[in-house]
């Protein structure tokens, strides 16, 4: 059973870190083409051919600076996310990519979307609710670390800063506590109560 958790956890990791250099592949591309992927494939609000932006704006970056600044918490979130959860990624993941995006649709300001961070606040939304809706020592712990390492990055979900998508920010975490919350992803781990009666 413990090698079996073992195995699942190396084939997510591997799948995880060539999801990341799928998006340093699609980058490279993306610069060679002067960005023709952006415009074609970011995510337009309320038109309705940027709708296949909600699956093409975490795939798509703005400069490799752009990417650059996505890859550590996409490789740190995302390998708390895959270590701690047994089942049921790819149900919270289609939540936060087409929840998140389908907000960043409807309300976000004109422009084209683009960007991992939405994932990332995806799953930093998701990892601090679930800790709190699971309340095991695995999800708390995870919560916490989550916690101390990008607490900070709640600020991004604020509007004012030139260039960057505010919605994309807030639409994920808001749809990664909306996952944690609607998905349950059964951490084996003991739950932590309150003091037993006697």
């Amino acid at each position: 059973m413990k090698t079996e958790i073992n195995r699942t956890v190396v084939t997510r990791m591997i799948a995880l870190f060539g999801f990341v250099a799928a998006l340093w592949v699609i980058q490279a591309l993306n610069w060679a083409t002067g960005y023709w992927f952006n415009t074609l494939f970011g995510l337009i609000p309320r038109h309705v051919s940027g709708l296949d932006g909600i699956l093409g704006m975490p795939l798509l970056h703005g400069s490799f600076a752009h990417l650059i600044s996505n890859t550590a918490p996409l490789l740190m979130l995302g390998g708390l996310l895959v270590t701690t959860a047994t089942r049921a990624l790819v149900a919270v993941n289609a939540c936060i990519i087409l929840l998140g995006g389908l907000l960043v649709w409807v309300f976000g300001s004109t422009a084209i979307h683009i960007g991992a961070s939405g994932l990332v606040f995806g799953w930093f939304g998701f990892l601090i609710a679930r800790g709190l809706v699971d309340r095991s020592m695995v999800t708390l712990g995870a919560a916490l670390i989550v916690g101390l390492l990008y607490g900070s990055i709640i600020w991004g979900v604020l509007p004012g800063q030139p260039g960057v998508s505010w919605e994309a920010h807030l639409f994920g975490a808001l749809a990664g506590v909306v996952a944690a919350i609607a998905i349950r992803t059964h951490v084996h781990a003991p739950r932590v109560t309150g003091i037993r009666n006697r």
